[in-house]
């Protein structure tokens, strides 16, 4: 008997691979395109981590007129979550990153080159396993759990390293006869790869963004094919990477020292090996320490965080780009209105050491992008969010042509608006532009200079009465406020105040502030120009007088 026949009898009813070597082509591309992939587990919810993977993985793949495709990694079927697929899918659909080929419900997906679930290939990962065996490149393995114990505390004990490799391979060195014989009498078994690597010889690699990197050759003889029929990830990828034609494999750079192994396994299975881009970890600040951002310990970890706050998706991908390319930064300064598909991406460029997140500058990036939309682009997106987050707000914004009003406020200018970060900033930043809002809770006014009551109500009802016109431009409406507020003795300019502090107890600015505050309750709000024209005359009197009250 030879191998022929051993992988026969395991694998009888397997096509040969040149079914799927033809069912699978190289891909139809311009020249210099990259094929890149996501290819998470449906074991929980998306790291921030893998959504920043992905954004690197389609950027590139986008830049080349390559293709991007989600593949979806499920034979480890203990740990799969309910909804995990749909999760994954949604989360890049959040993003407006959906692939170009692979998932796209659970159960649904597109391109020639699937199926996209790893658990809808088995067939053909056995085809290539049973191709393994007949070269005598891998075996059937019948050691039991307790045999796999046993080696493993008898290396311990001797202090050398763990593992199924040379003299600890206990079936590796078994007969074809031995191997059927113990088939036929129904004994279990695995599949293990033959590895021919020695761990005395090293190999040389260079990584797109680690650069040249030197490690042992792999001599483990891996676990390819389980006892449930499904592969390793291992095995798995090797296959899936070949026929999927991907070239450049994106991922965390935890998988760097997987990179002998996989090699390893291209080359045996006889396949071009695709190249590895390994990522560094997004770090987080502890205590003056650095640490991985943690789905334990971090609500910013997971994805759906960032959905559940309406931080917009533009924020969170060009954040990620800054934190990709150390040059992003300084060309969004220099070209603040192209779109972000527009930088120059380099893999080569990534930093080989972990990013830190910085949720400040997040949020700063946040109000960026949100302060560059029209008032209509606003309200769609903040009503789309308040809808399943946030009922008041959504009730609010029913009256769309006061909600488009308010939102306009200082939009479009040369420096607008940027109070807003994210969707959840909206309804304390315009609530009180809402009259049951502003009433309808205890209202406190937090006058500044200008806090005297005498004062306040004299300001107040000159400004009602003998200042106010709704028909003024912006220019005359100031020209007022100054005019106010020399009648009242203070500053009619800043600048005067400052050369002779002693004369006034106040100037323009502090009484423009007594209005604001009486008006809205806050110091600070956008332009009050633009405030008191959507407001109206009545609206601005009667919260006068109720301030004045």
């Amino acid at each position: 008997m030879d191998y022929k026949d051993l992988a026969n009898l395991i694998f009888p009813d397997v096509k040969e691979i040149s079914y799927y070597e033809e069912k699978y082509p190289e891909r139809n591309l311009p020249e210099g395109a990259i094929v890149t992939r996501f290819a998470p587990s449906p074991t929980g919810f998306v790291h921030i981590g893998g959504l920043y993977q992905a954004l690197v993985a389609r950027t590139v793949a986008q830049k080349t007129g390559g293709v991007f495709f989600l593949r979806v990694e499920d034979t480890d079927q203990k740990r799969e979550v309910e909804n995990g697929v749909t999760g994954i899918v949604n989360s890049l659909k959040d993003f407006d990153m959906a692939p170009d080929e692979g998932m796209i419900s659970d159960t649904e997906e597109i391109g020639n080159y699937g199926p996209f679930k790893q658990s809808l290939r088995k067939e053909i990962y056995q085809a290539y396993a049973k191709y393994m065996i007949e070269q005598g490149k891998a075996y059937p393995c019948f050691c039991t759990p307790e045999d796999g114990e046993e080696i493993r505390q008898k290396q311990e004990s001797a202090k050398i390293r763990p593992g199924y490799y040379g003299v600890w391979a206990k079936c590796r060195n078994l007969t074809v006869e031995e191997m059927v014989e113990k088939i036929q009498n129904g004994e279990n078994y695995i599949i293990r790869f033959k590895s021919p690597g020695r761990e005395d010889r090293k190999i040389k690699h260079k990584d797109v963004i680690k650069g040249n990197v030197d490690f042992p050759e792999n001599d483990l003889d891996i676990v390819i094919i389980k006892a449930d029929g499904l592969p390793t990830y291992h095995f798995a990828h090797a296959v899936d990477d070949h026929l999927m034609r991907t070239t450049h494999v994106i991922r965390s750079d935890e998988w760097l020292s997987s990179v002998p192994l996989h090699l390893q396994l291209f080359h045996e299975l006889g396949f071009k090996a695709p190249k590895y881009a390994h990522i560094s970890p997004i770090m987080k600040n502890d205590n003056g320490g650095k640490r991985k951002l943690s789905k334990r310990k971090d609500p910013e970890a997971a994805v759906e965080y960032y959905k559940q706050e309406g931080v917009p998706s533009d924020a969170v991908k060009e954040y990620l780009l800054n934190i990709a390319n150390s040059t992003f930064e300084n060309w969004r300064r220099a070209n603040p209105d192209a779109k972000m598909e527009e930088f120059d991406f380099q893999l080569n460029k990534m930093s080989v050491s972990g990013a830190l997140f910085d949720m400040v500058k997040l949020l700063d990036i946040g109000k960026t992008v949100i302060s560059k939309m029209t008032a209509e682009a606003v309200y769609e997106e903040s009503l789309e969010w308040a809808k399943e987050f946030d009922t008041e707000l959504a009730e609010m914004l029913v009256d769309k042509e006061y909600a488009l009003k308010v939102f306009g406020i200082e939009r479009g200018n040369k420096k607008p608006r940027k109070d807003i970060a994210k969707w959840s900033d909206v309804k304390e930043n315009i609530e009180y532009m809402y009259d049951d809002k502003f009433y309808g809770k205890a209202q406190e006014y937090p006058y500044q200079v200008i806090s005297d009551k005498e004062d306040l109500e004299k300001i107040f009802k000159l400004y009602i009465e003998k200042y106010y016109d709704e028909n003024d431009d912006k220019q005359t409406w100031f020209d007022k406020i100054k005019a106010l507020a020399v009648e009242m003795g203070y500053a009619g300019e800043v600048k005067e105040f400052k050369a002779n502090p002693g004369m006034y107890k106040a100037h323009v600015g502090d009484v423009s502030t007594a209005i604001r505050v009486g008006l809205t309750s806050r110091t600070n709000t956008p332009d009050m120009y633009e405030i008191m024209q959507v407001l109206g005359k009545d609206r601005i009197v009667e919260r006068l007088e109720k301030a004045i009250g």
